[in-house]
């Protein structure tokens, strides 16, 4: 399995499919289906009983999940490729900027 370039909490930016230009923060990642939830983006409608914590039920609106090669990292308001590089102080591998050559936090 390979590692993900992107993480929760990372502000990405839609770049192709229906919802293609939105941008907002990941909520989530599923590793294995290589899929994520971004806020606000690619809502879809689904119908809910009634419980106790919503008692009318109906339909709600909620994010559906957008495949992970379809989403760039947006750093300094422009989006940007990610690499991995190994830190010379700390030995661990960490996440760079392919355009600044920075680390990403």
């Amino acid at each position: 399995m390979t590692k993900l370039k992107l993480k929760k909490g990372d502000l990405v930016k839609v770049i192709s499919g229906e919802s293609r230009g939105s941008q907002g923060k990941i909520l989530s990642i599923d590793v294995t289906k290589q899929r994520a939830l971004v806020e606000g983006v690619n809502l879809i409608s689904k119908s809910e009983k009634p419980n106790a914590k919503n008692t009318n039920g109906g339909i709600v609106k909620k994010e559906g999940s957008i495949h992970i090669s379809n989403l760039m990292l947006i750093e300094g308001g422009k989006t940007v490729r990610i690499g991995r590089k190994i830190d010379e102080k700390t030995g661990k591998s960490v996440r760079i900027s392919k355009k600044s050559k920075e680390a990403i936090k």
